[in-house]
């Protein structure tokens, strides 16, 4: 389950093609990458990965349509609802419990929108200066023309400010999007959840193992598409096929801890107690677009009933790329968000398509980490 991303799902065969070719030359190990296929309702994309003897089926499961109904929104839209939104979330200290748990995911996430409010202040000065450079005939109709002029200042500052390295109008709508959903002001979620949860079931002894994948957003979207499984069939993942839940790039209290979020903090804490499904939480401390210091429910202000869960695994950067790599890309927000889902550059340690194509069940990997527990200070590491 990919996260807030507009792009169409065949970019992501695109990449898992690419990135596959690239671990099986390192690891020394083939690895065929089928045609892409979208199901008949189009609310999938799979494709088939054959690698030392192991066939995996993997299914996007898409709403990338959904994303670009919110993203990007119109200028008003922005205009009317940033300064809304920061004012609710400063007022309920949701902004002061977000800066303990990701400072660095906090800083990026609101000097973005402080970044939009400074963008719209000098879109209006700079529409205004060049109202009163007008002749003083015509300043009474000059001034009248600010705000469209400004509002057109600030459409073109937002298409200069999409991409990197600021990618403004992207992070503000995300997060639109993010509070939206807290609040169940994201109707469109529920249907799109409800098949996510009917395809992720539909899996159960169709194979050896079923593993949901959950990237970013996903993480907690994945945990709420889960967790509408075990309300169905509680016995889901307990009758001999292995189930297991990976996070990665996390934003689990981002969502969380908005005190609108009752519903996802009672599927949290149903799926913290679930466990017959097994959960991984692959983190990053370089990734500054994902929230990874805590426990995930503690950090939803939650009692976690198995402080073990979920299984933790730290990956450095250099684990998969050169410092070369690291100069050129550390300051791409987005590239480091996704390096997590590409292949390492190493022929050892972490590297997402030998663990969702390799030899080893995703299942046995978890155990691993779980049986290895946290050292002192530290958590897990392969």
């Amino acid at each position: 389950m990919p996260g807030f991303d507009p792009r169409d799902p065949e970019t992501y065969w695109g990449l898992f093609r690419r990135e596959a070719r690239l671990t099986a030359a390192r690891r020394g190990a083939a690895i065929t990458v089928g045609e892409p296929v979208r199901s008949a309702d189009g609310l999938d994309l799979t494709w088939i990965a054959e690698s030392r003897g192991v066939s995996t089926r993997y299914v996007l499961l898409r709403w990338e349509d959904i994303v670009r109904a919110r993203f990007p929104q119109s200028d008003w839209t922005r205009l009317r609802g940033v300064p809304a939104l920061l004012w609710r979330l400063w007022r309920t200290g949701y902004m002061a419990n977000l800066r303990r748990e990701g400072w660095r995911f906090s800083t990026i996430i609101f000097c973005v929108h402080y970044i939009y409010i400074a963008l719209a202040l000098l879109s209006l000065g700079v529409a205004g200066g060049l109202a009163a450079l007008a002749p003083a005939a015509l300043q009474p109709w000059a001034m009248l023309a600010v705000p469209p002029l400004a509002y057109a200042i600030l459409a073109l500052l937002m298409r200069a400010t999409r991409g990197k390295p600021l990618y403004v109008p992207h992070l503000v709508d995300d997060t639109a999007f993010t509070h939206a959903y807290a609040a169940g002001e994201a109707p469109e979620m529920g249907p799109r959840l409800d098949a996510f949860a009917a395809r992720i079931h539909a899996a159960e002894g169709e194979a050896d193992e079923v593993v949901v994948v959950g990237h970013s957003s996903s993480s907690f979207l994945g945990i709420e598409a889960l967790d509408q499984v075990l309300a169905r069939d509680p016995g889901f993942g307990s009758r001999g096929t292995p189930v297991s839940f990976v996070s990665i790039g996390s934003v689990i209290p981002w969502l969380g801890l908005d005190p609108a979020a009752r519903t996802f903090r009672d599927s949290l804490m149903r799926f913290g107690r679930a466990a017959q499904i097994r959960w991984l939480d692959v983190r990053a401390t370089w990734d500054w677009l994902s929230i990874h210091q805590n426990n995930p429910l503690a950090a939803c202000g939650l009692t976690p009933p198995d402080p073990g869960r979920p299984a933790v695994l730290w990956v450095t950067i250099h684990e998969l790329i050169t410092g070369a790599d690291v100069g050129r890309r550390q300051w791409n927000l987005f590239q480091m968000h996704f390096q997590l889902l590409m292949a390492s550059q190493r022929d050892s340690g972490f590297d997402y398509l030998d663990v969702v194509t390799g030899p080893e069940p995703v299942h046995r990997l978890v155990d691993r980490c779980q049986a290895d527990g946290p050292p002192p200070g530290r958590t897990a590491r392969l």
